[in-house]
């Protein structure tokens, strides 16, 4: 697959560069931030990794101190660039820089500085939530949406930086080009993220997980293939998130951990790996050839890159979640901790049994109506019912029909006018 550098010029310029100016100033910027953005996605894996193994500890753990890392890496180069720029002599500098309160920095630096003031500011306000309030059960609580927005903000930062890097023609053209791919990536690691609660293998069936997923991937994907200076701009971008994300899920797993907080129901030895990721990589190349074959207006490319995107997700989603769902998809490592989970199980339900047979935490069969169904059961009445031994949880109801692909098909239809952003957002480097 060739990855050939396109020498287009911004369609919304405002201004044109000089050629003494061409080269980046503060180069070194743009692959820091990219790097604290790496650091901080990856933080995150590991903190929710954390909490599934371990469970919730103390704010010094090493993934909340990683995540607090990369957003103050990302802050304090930004605000470093700002004095510089401001203060200094540079005319290269000054040129591609934007004023904000009498200070000049680029536009991407004062995104990453607001990006590092919130993440700092979550880290107080998530410990005196969870003082008040208790464990959360729930991804998105409002510390933890503060703290998503301050890492969406260092992403979009990373992404302005390289972009501008980028556009200047400089030597190092190619390598600011990757860079911006791999900040696409990171952004689509972070929306991948923050959608956990609605990707879960058994919802993948469901119109719920296909309306959140086109509210978040398809306008990140066609932005990334239009700003991009490469070919395959969106493929490229969407296998980086994938690389991330699978070479996380292959290496978390391989170090040692023990529940500290109960209840314990599931006894693990090892770090837990978050799920598999969605396969982006389909639908993008997808885009990719729409984009690069396809010549009309833009809305009207808007509902073609729609209907593309969402035939190639589901056609791609919807067998593998089946897949997911099947024995044939755990390794040995997890089908080993299975077995050891249904070995405990089996163990405490006959404990159970000899010291209270009576015992009976589901009131429908205590009053004589029979079993309760399948979808009722749950990990408690697994542990106090022998004759349950082996069902650890009922999968969910998979729902689907024309209703829930309609709603798909109008959120991409909506999201397909990122075609036009793309261009937008293309110029905001210069």
């Amino acid at each position: 697959m060739a990855t050939t550098l396109r020498r287009t010029t911004p369609k919304y310029a405002t201004r044109t560069i000089a050629e003494g100016t061409r080269e980046a100033p503060f180069a070194w910027h743009a692959p820091t931030v990219v790097l604290a953005a790496l650091c901080v996605m990856v933080g995150v894996y590991w903190d929710i990794s954390w909490h599934m193994s371990i469970g919730r500890d103390t704010f010094w753990t090493p993934a909340h101190l990683l995540i607090q890392a990369g957003g103050l890496i990302a802050g304090l180069t930004s605000g470093y660039v700002a004095l510089r720029t401001t203060f200094g002599a540079d005319p290269r500098a000054d040129a591609a820089a934007v004023s904000f309160w009498g200070f000049r920095a680029p536009l991407g630096a004062w995104v990453c500085v607001w990006g590092c003031v919130a993440m700092v500011t979550s880290a107080p306000f998530d410990n005196w939530w969870h003082n008040a309030y208790g464990l959360d059960v729930r991804i998105i609580s409002p510390p933890h949406t503060i703290l998503a927005l301050g890492i969406g903000a260092i992403g979009v930062g990373a992404l302005l930086l390289t972009l501008a890097w980028q556009n200047r023609d400089g030597a190092h053209q190619r390598t600011a080009a990757w860079l911006f791919l791999v900040a696409g990536a990171l952004l689509l690691m972070d929306r991948s993220i923050m959608l956990t609660e609605f990707a879960i293998k058994n919802m993948r069936h469901g119109g719920q997980f296909y309306r959140t997923s086109l509210l978040a991937y398809p306008m990140a994907i066609v932005m990334m293939t239009r700003a991009s200076k490469l070919k395959w701009g969106g493929t490229i971008t969407a296998a980086i998130f994938m690389a991330i994300m699978l070479a996380l899920m292959w290496i978390v797993p391989l170090f040692p951990a023990t529940p500290k907080l109960g209840p314990i129901y599931q006894p693990i030895t090892h770090m837990v790996a978050m799920s598999f990721p969605s396969l982006l990589v389909v639908p993008a190349l997808g885009v990719d050839l729409v984009m690069q074959r396809v010549r009309v207006r833009p809305l009207v490319l808007a509902v073609i890159l729609s209907v593309v995107f969402l035939a190639l997700y589901i056609a791609v989603e919807w067998p593998f979640a089946s897949f997911l769902m099947t024995s044939a998809s755990r390794n040995a490592d997890s089908a080993s901790s299975m077995r050891c989970v249904e070995r405990r199980l089996m163990i405490t339900a006959e404990a159970s049994s000899k010291a209270a047979p009576a015992m009976r935490t589901c009131s429908i069969s205590s009053r004589g109506q029979g079993p309760p169904p399948a979808s009722q059961v749950r990990i408690a009445d697994t542990i106090s019912r022998p004759a349950v031994r082996t069902r650890i949880a009922a999968p969910m109801p998979m729902r689907s029909g024309a209703s829930g692909l309609a709603k798909c098909f109008m959120v991409t239809a909506m999201m397909g006018r990122s075609s036009i952003a793309g261009n937008e957002f293309y110029s905001l480097g210069i």
